[in-house]
């Protein structure tokens, strides 16, 4: 009987701390989730305000930790800074190639964690752009309507984004200028090729809305001017063009692409 009650107590101290581990994972695990929650904000701010600074190798060293992240919001971004390394001189073509076919898995896993994310749709649209430039034309050209539906979706999502309805009419502008070759390519590809004119694109309405977003925001995008330039050269009004060209050429660089341009 003194055998059965010490076997009896000792099982209940057992039963007892067993609980209180159980209580205490249970409690830190919630802890751990919060501080998860709260730490995608602070790397979300983080990242952020060194995109806003122009820390290109900063803000992609901050991001790559987070590969294996679930949260869209991070993964676009990540796919966003790995392109934009890809872009700086400093880079490798090896270290490019990699960089902008790792940007496009990003933007692909950012799109399978949240399909109604606006700018996981963008960003997707623009790494599959790229990784055509390695692939061959008629694998670009055969992505061309892919890019555009993402495009649109991420309109669709954000209908106030200027850059995707940019990226737009840079899809318009891009066949417009396609030399025959291409547009050969292009019609063994669909039943319906994708076409597009210069009078089409200009009579648009994202040319009426590139040059609102210019009077309400003059640093928009550099890019934006150039296009605009270049339009209005492709449609023989070299006065609009010698205007926007201009302003292209004295926009502020900051990043690579401004400096491109």
């Amino acid at each position: 009987t003194q055998v059965l009650r010490k076997s009896l107590q000792r099982g209940i101290v057992l039963s007892t701390g067993s609980f209180l581990v159980y209580e205490a994972r249970k409690l830190i695990s919630g802890f751990a989730e919060v501080h998860a929650s709260f730490k995608v904000e602070d790397v979300i701010e983080q990242a952020d305000y060194l995109y806003g600074s122009g820390e290109t190798e900063k803000l992609y060293r901050l991001l790559v930790q987070h590969k294996n992240s679930d949260d869209a919001e991070l993964l676009w971004r990540l796919a966003r800074s790995s392109r934009d390394l890809a872009q700086l001189g400093s880079t490798s073509a090896e270290e490019k190639k990699q960089l902008t076919y790792d940007s496009l898995e990003y933007a692909k896993k950012a799109l399978e964690k949240n399909e109604s994310n606006s700018a996981a749709h963008k960003w997707y649209g623009i790494c599959l752009s790229d990784v055509g430039d390695y692939e061959g034309i008629k694998t670009k050209i055969g992505n061309a309507i892919i890019i555009k539906e993402h495009f649109q979706r991420a309109i669709e999502l954000n209908p106030k984004d200027a850059t995707t309805i940019h990226l737009i009419g840079i899809w318009c502008y891009s066949f417009a200028e396609m030399p025959w070759y291409q547009r050969k390519i292009a019609a063994t590809l669909f039943a319906t090729p994708p076409t597009s004119t210069f009078q089409e694109y200009a009579a648009n309405s994202h040319l009426k809305l590139f040059s609102c977003l210019y009077a309400a925001d003059p640093n928009f995008y550099s890019k934006n001017l150039l296009f605009l330039g270049k339009t209005y050269l492709k449609l023989n009004n070299k006065k609009m063009a010698l205007l926007w060209l201009s302003k292209a050429k004295e926009y502020p660089a900051q990043t690579e692409e401004d400096k491109q341009v």
